[in-house]
């Protein structure tokens, strides 16, 4: 069974629902979903690997959190050339300049960004955000 990692940070738990629920659609789907904290994940795992999710909500100005997760994602565009990778987050305010920024970013680093844009959902995912994020997870298992 392939693995697919979905690798996130979260503060408040809104990101981490998307994630477990982008999971559950890959496991939908048939593969194997390895969802897990930054600060746990393998950067040789994902250099391994051909697809994998990323998430992260917006933090203070728009951007990504800076303490672990801007920094795995600048080791990610060291090796994304060729992947496929879902983006993810939550939001509070703004209109989602963070992800357009980081879709921007990997598509940079040669990578192709799943539906072209990130999925984001304001604050904490509601049923139709969660139905958004295991059809995600599908296409995530479909590549």
């Amino acid at each position: 069974m392939d693995k697919i990692y979905v690798v996130y940070w979260s503060q408040s738990g809104n990101t981490q629902a998307m994630a477990d629920a982008i999971g559950q659609g890959i496991k939908e789907a048939g593969k194997d979903a390895e969802v897990v904290d930054v600060s746990s994940a393998s950067l040789d795992e994902l250099k391994a690997a051909k697809v994998f999710a990323l998430g992260c909500p917006a933090m203070g100005a728009e951007v990504l959190e800076e303490g672990e997760m801007e920094p795995f994602v600048c080791d990610v565009e060291g090796f994304a050339a060729g992947k496929t990778i879902g983006l993810f987050g939550s939001y509070g305010w703004g209109d989602g300049q963070w992800m357009r920024e980081w879709v921007d970013r990997m598509n940079a680093a040669g990578a192709t960004v799943v539906n072209g844009e990130g999925l984001i959902c304001q604050e904490m995912p509601d049923d139709a955000g969660l139905a958004e994020c295991v059809s995600f997870g599908k296409q995530l298992a479909a590549v």
